[in-house]
């Protein structure tokens, strides 16, 4: 069964931090490489951060620096580690698999950065 549960999320003042959170399906975690997407108002969803199995990651320059990705492979558990955000990173964050291969996405959890 596939399933994917974002946590974590809120609202922080520019330049603060958050720490997100994402369960997944045991079947995903052991078989693919994980990543952190973002869906802003209006936007296409981008993805933020990527980590294989073996725990390389990679970042889009436009967070590189800022935002950490982690997995716990015993807790079936990623994480995105944001800080010095911006309030460009206001949007929706979803994990899912990288790549995508599968239609299915979770509920996401709301980043809102204010001024």
């Amino acid at each position: 069964q596939v399933q994917l549960v974002e946590s974590g999320g809120g609202l922080v003042q520019a330049g603060g931090s958050l720490r997100l959170s994402c369960t997944a399906s045991r079947i995903m975690f052991v078989i693919s490489d994980m990543g952190w997407y973002r869906q802003a108002p209006g936007k296409q969803r981008e993805l933020v951060a990527s980590i294989t199995r073996a725990g390389n990651t990679n970042y889009p320059d436009s967070v590189k620096g800022r935002f950490t990705i982690s997995r716990d492979n015993a807790k079936n558990t990623v994480y995105l580690q944001m800080n010095s955000l911006k309030l460009e990173d206001t949007a929706v964050y979803y994990c899912n698999t990288d790549p995508v291969f599968s239609t299915y996405w979770g509920q996401g959890t709301q980043v809102t950065v204010s001024s």
